[in-house]
């Protein structure tokens, strides 16, 4: 039998996945490794899917998504974000935010384009740009301190005559860190000097903490609108994860590439999930800031608890639901410590060097569990800690 590809034989799946996989296998296990929330889509949303299926909105829309929800996405990122985008020609509907990622790097990237993804880097992205046959390029910053961030400077010099994307992410996915307005303005400068695209995922900027203002879109700088990919996602400011929903803000050439692409991948997004992101962004601005306010205490919570032992450091997030732990005081590698821990104590979480070799003295919670779990569950691993 011939050879599958190369890009087959590679590809692996993320230790995230692998230790949620692995944590199945135990009946009483507290699992910390999908951000993954555990409230409820709000009823309206849900019945507005179910209705879509019981009127027979099951078909297919057009490639880029329905245009009432592409109106909606427009009337939505303008009151939100001041990003002013036509629904006809800029604006794609994709399933999930992780599908708007993999069309925009199909749409951009030729063999051998090389990525920037500044470190610590959400671990799919390295992945896409690999199935794309281009070369992610990951950029640590020897200068950080143990603060998991990244220097203008550092990403300066990773720019190479090849480099044609900085993928962004901020609030980021896993340090939970939101990067300063100078940082943004920062990666813009660079975007423009060396003529780059930017894709910046800014799904969690609905949850941001410490009164904290939503944060702005690079997309909204001078000179930006044209070189940026805008993604955000349904599935963390409405608990939609299962519903596959998101959407793409961009220029007209992206956006038509994409749609093109997606003909021939899967055709559209769900349709009753399309007529459910329709209400869901229609909700009242309170729905957004109820939901932040139980993971700020769900973040008290897990800081409360972990501070009971002093060989556990966390970097405390100021929004996003994730938390990186510092375990180095444990004498632990992070992909050791996350599989003892789970066979020892029931609990799982994501080890760090599956978001960059800097972080391997790491830990990601994500504190998507009720506040009795996340308590049960960081007892669980101070009991470990104390025994090693």
């Amino acid at each position: 039998m011939k050879e599958l590809s190369k890009i087959a034989t590679v590809i692996e799946p993320s230790l995230t996945r692998q230790l949620f996989n692995e944590a199945k296998k135990y009946n009483d296990v507290i699992d910390f490794t999908l951000g993954d929330p555990d409230i409820q889509t709000p009823e309206g949303v849900k019945m507005a899917g179910c209705d879509a299926i019981m009127s027979g909105k099951t078909r297919y829309s057009q490639n880029a998504g329905l245009l009432e929800l592409r109106q909606t996405v427009s009337m939505y990122c303008m009151a939100r974000e001041h990003l002013s985008y036509n629904p006809q020609t800029e604006i794609f509907i994709s399933v999930g935010a992780m599908e708007g990622i993999f069309l925009a790097l199909s749409s951009m990237l030729n063999d051998g384009d090389e990525v920037i993804i500044p470190a610590p880097y959400y671990v799919n992205y390295k992945q896409m740009v690999e199935i794309c046959r281009g070369i992610p390029v990951i950029v640590t910053d020897s200068k950080s301190q143990g603060m998991l961030t990244c220097s203008i400077e550092a990403i300066r010099n990773a720019i190479t005559e090849k480099t044609k994307v900085i993928v962004l992410n901020t609030p980021n996915n896993p340090s939970g860190r939101i990067f300063s307005w100078g940082f943004i303005q920062g990666i813009a400068d660079l975007a423009k000097e060396f003529d780059l695209y930017v894709i910046t995922d800014e799904v969690y900027k609905c949850l941001v903490y410490d009164s904290m203002p939503r944060p702005k879109s690079i997309a909204i700088l001078p000179g930006m609108k044209e070189r940026t990919l805008y993604v955000n996602s349904l599935s963390k400011e409405f608990c939609m994860t299962g519903w596959r929903l998101g959407y793409c803000l961009g220029f007209a050439e992206v956006i038509s590439a994409m749609t093109k692409i997606q003909e021939n991948v899967c055709a559209c997004a769900p349709l009753p999930s399309q007529y459910a992101a329709i209400e869901a962004l229609r909700l009242d601005k309170d729905y957004s800031s109820s939901m932040a306010e139980v993971f700020e205490k769900r973040r008290d919570v897990l800081v409360e608890e972990i501070s009971k032992t002093k060989k556990l450091k966390p970097l405390i997030p100021n929004a996003t639901f994730y938390m990186m732990i510092n375990i180095e005081e444990t004498g632990l590698k992070s992909v050791d410590f996350a599989y003892e821990l789970l066979r020892h104590a029931h609990v799982a979480v994501v080890p760090g060097v599956t978001y960059g070799k800097v972080c391997d003295g790491y830990i990601r919670i994500a504190f998507t569990l009720e506040e009795e779990y996340i308590r049960e569950g960081v007892r669980r691993i101070v009991r470990f800690v104390d025994t090693l």
